[in-house]
């Protein structure tokens, strides 16, 4: 937390308070913000105010709770606009939903995670973790493994240190040198797997999207439940897969989209 604070000053605390509000996914009082945040008791109270007059949070004083403000809501359709890849792989999405009747994830990468920007579900829909809008670990994901092993240098070396390495499972990958050797493997191929890696019975086929220069803007996955179809039928669809990656990479040349963390 101190370097956070050290490099980024006001602004940096700020964030930290919006994280712990969003973190909460429900209105949240002051004594339980005041529970988990690192600053003193008058810090904290003073950010909230300057952060609610600013429109970035909600104060409900009936409930005396507060809530992320709808000035985040106007941040967040710019976003999408301007940086994500959901607008452009739109039509490309739906055709392939339309082809595999399988879920499609969306997926960019974000400070060592994978933040999933959009979502296709199943003709049959599966209840899983991910969801457009959330994030989840880049180590045991598809989208993650295939972002990441295009990846090199500092850039590289960085996202590694980044992950948890928790073992969700016990096909879960738990070392920076096991997934080094798995990121290898993915360059080659140019795809990759979720072998039941973050959840138990949920299997998926990834491939990286490039645009101009062979610079990775994100990835693309086609995900089911070993209760529908085995790693190899999964594979069956690998072609339509890479196809929709290549298309979307194609659209996205033309947008200037800022590079991963």
């Amino acid at each position: 937390m101190a370097q956070t604070e050290k490099k980024d000053g006001t602004v940096g605390k700020a964030l930290e308070i919006l994280d712990l509000v969003a973190t909460a996914g429900r209105p949240i009082r002051f004594s339980d913000l005041l529970a988990q945040s690192p600053h003193p008791k008058a810090t904290l109270y003073r950010f909230l105010q300057t952060l609610t007059n600013q429109g970035m949070l909600n104060y409900d004083e009936e409930r005396q709770t507060y809530s992320l403000g709808l000035r985040l809501v106007r941040f967040a359709h710019a976003a999408w606009g301007q940086s994500s890849l959901a607008p452009v792989a739109s039509r490309h999405l739906d055709s392939l939903a339309e082809e595999t009747g399988e879920t499609l994830h969306l997926a960019q990468f974000d400070n060592g995670q994978v933040l999933y920007v959009d979502k296709r579900n199943a003709a049959k829909p599966v209840e899983m973790f991910a969801a457009a809008g959330k994030v989840g670990p880049a180590y045991c994901t598809g989208v993650g493994k295939a972002m990441m092993a295009y990846m090199e240098g500092e850039r590289l070396e960085r996202a590694l240190s980044q992950q948890a390495y928790l073992k969700y499972t016990d096909a879960t990958l738990t070392s920076s040198d096991a997934l080094r050797a798995e990121l290898e493997t993915i360059r080659a191929d140019g795809f990759s797997y979720d072998r039941e890696e973050h959840e138990p019975g949920i299997i998926c086929i990834a491939a990286p999207i490039h645009s101009g220069g062979g610079r990775v803007i994100g990835a693309i996955s086609i995900t089911t439940t070993t209760d529908r179809r085995s790693l190899a039928e999964l594979d069956e669809l690998r072609p339509r897969l890479l196809k929709c990656a290549t298309d979307i990479g194609e659209d996205a040349a033309a947008w200037q989209f800022p590079a991963y963390n």
